[in-house]
């Protein structure tokens, strides 16, 4: 198998095509990843995860449900989310090729997986009617941000206008009079006068002492929550030391760095983290003088041509 992450036209000019190579080995299982495929008129354009997320969507909605200040996100979803969907095509067409003796090209572009995973998207290309009575595609983006009385911040998972989760709200803020307010009468009334609606919920919040007793009143109510927390301080709760969530690992110079460990758990075999950080490039001389005989001067030659690129660890 090959994994290549060139701009397109890249690995043809170094005689490393899909064609060439699945020409000398039918088997060969080649994967080209992208920012917008390797064919189509985007082709050549240059793609990072940041860019990806302006282009697919992702940056304007995030922005849109923060009052339209535009902002980057900090985290590189379209580099994770395509990496998740190359292994579930690489896997596919290890099966294929069990069953036919073929291997495939496989093209996956950062931006077609950005499309594929939001889950919201259809909402957007719906062009028929809307029923007014109906919060469509569950509108995350309006889910209230809590503020209780230490200072903490919860949010809750669920629509405060949707039909159903508009009294669940109501009895565990002990607001059940709103109920025969004129302006909340159905979720039309209640997403026409929604910023009315969500003042009066975020205000009752305020009298609520803390987080747990936050979670405490809103899961009584069949309504999940959760306190808006750093990263860190989810790698330190207790929920991640009893999940083994974090895991120890040597950074090579006397000491150790802590990384997320694999997120399964297996009921018969040992999953996780294991082993050791390698440098970039560290690994070339072992391979490629195993693969393919090469001796010390010609990955000199390599090394000093830019051909290949290494940060070895120092001595």
């Amino acid at each position: 198998m090959l994994v290549e992450n060139y701009r397109t036209g890249v690995m043809e000019r170094l005689g490393l095509g899909p064609a060439a190579l699945r020409a000398r080995n039918p088997r060969l299982i080649y994967v080209s990843v992208t920012g917008y495929g390797a064919t189509g008129p985007w082709l050549h354009r240059r793609a990072y995860a940041p860019v990806v997320g302006a282009e697919t969507g992702l940056t304007k909605a995030q922005s849109d449900a923060r009052g339209a200040a535009y902002a980057n996100d900090p985290a590189s979803h379209a580099d994770v989310y395509t990496a998740k969907e190359v292994t579930i095509a690489v896997l596919a067409a290890l099966y294929e090729r069990e069953q036919t003796g073929r291997g495939e090209w496989v093209d996956v572009s950062m931006a077609e997986t950005m499309l594929y995973v939001n889950e919201h998207l259809h909402d957007q290309l719906w062009d028929g009617p809307i029923d007014p009575g109906v919060v469509r595609s569950f509108a995350p983006g309006d889910y209230l941000v809590f503020t209780v009385a230490d200072g903490s911040h919860v949010v809750v998972s669920g629509h405060p206008a949707d039909r159903g989760t508009f009294e669940l709200f109501l009895r565990a803020l002990e607001l059940e009079h709103l109920a025969d307010d004129p302006r909340f009468t159905d979720v039309g009334d209640r997403l026409a006068n929604f910023e009315a609606l969500r003042a009066l919920l975020l205000g009752a919040g305020v009298t609520i002492p803390d987080a747990a007793t936050f979670e405490e009143r809103f899961a009584a109510h069949r309504l999940a929550s959760g306190r808006v927390r750093s990263a860190r301080e989810l790698a330190e709760s207790e929920w991640a030391v009893a999940r083994g969530a974090i895991v120890e690992v040597t950074d090579r110079a006397g000491g150790t760095i802590r990384i997320p460990n694999a997120p399964w758990h297996f009921s018969d075999a040992e999953v996780g983290a294991r082993g050791e950080p390698r440098y970039r490039g560290e690994d070339n001389r072992a391979v490629l003088a195993e693969v393919l005989g090469y001796d010390d001067a010609t990955i000199d030659a390599l090394e000093a041509d830019g051909v290949l690129s290494s940060r070895l660890p120092r001595a």
